[in-house]
């Protein structure tokens, strides 16, 4: 792929359940998905969206993560009648997910179930785990999308629910923070950095401003308050 027309992709879905293990095992399925495109690392504003017909109820601890009901989703597509229009939408980018393995087992669970032509999402796209990234930032810590929004100084305030379209926004800001380069871990390098801005920069003399005759007179006053009160002052004393 060019350099000149990198296009990357960030995506998050929602699903009817998980099971134990955390994937499709038990016939789950996805019902939202929600992908927004960058291109050069800039949001161009070309998002994917589409909420979907599961053929299925929703369990009841997944409906208290995203607040989808199963009667919203009556009159929506069927993954079927979406497939082709979201697999060319993602084809040959970099496809960036947080706890990629999550999502690529619920898509790939859906295309095995429809035999197409295209069994494997990691076939046709490069994915990148921005969970791996971030943990590799902050070892040991939490790294879900509230614990980076509070890191990174990201609004979630939206963010009631688990959505697709608002987490992939949310993450896609994110992404480009972890990834920019522009904050640095090793002090060492920054302050290189620091000391050659300096070096290089044209100084412009400092201006000195000489206290003025009333002033002089005003602090004098106040030292000799000071002499008459503690018997001694500092800033009289010669060394």
């Amino acid at each position: 792929m060019s350099i000149s027309n990198h296009r990357q992709i960030i995506l998050d879905i929602e699903t009817t359940g998980i099971n134990k293990i955390g994937f499709h095992y038990e016939g789950h399925k996805i019902i939202e998905i929600g992908a927004i495109e960058i291109v050069n690392r800039r949001i161009t504003g070309n998002d994917f969206h589409v909420y979907l017909n599961p053929n299925r109820v929703i369990d009841v601890d997944s409906f208290k993560i995203h607040g989808i009901s199963n009667d919203f989703l009556l009159d929506k597509p069927c993954f079927h009648e979406i497939a082709d229009s979201f697999l060319k939408y993602i084809y040959g980018t970099e496809l960036i997910i947080h706890n990629a393995s999550f999502d690529i087992g619920f898509l790939n669970y859906e295309l095995s179930k429809l035999n197409h032509k295209i069994q494997k999402i990691e076939n046709i796209c490069k994915i990148i785990d921005s969970l791996v990234i971030a943990r590799k930032i902050f070892p040991g810590k939490k790294n879900n999308l509230n614990a980076l929004c509070l890191r990174y100084g990201v609004n979630n305030s939206s963010r009631k629910f688990h959505n697709a379209l608002l987490d992939a926004k949310i993450l896609a800001k994110i992404f480009l923070i972890m990834t920019s380069g522009q904050t640095s871990f090793v002090f060492s390098e920054k302050t290189k950095d620091i000391k050659n801005m300096i070096h290089n920069r044209k100084l412009t003399p400092l201006s000195v401003i000489f206290a003025s005759d009333e002033e002089h007179y005003s602090h004098e006053l106040y030292l000799n308050s000071i002499e008459k009160k503690d018997k001694i002052c500092l800033w009289r004393n010669k060394y």
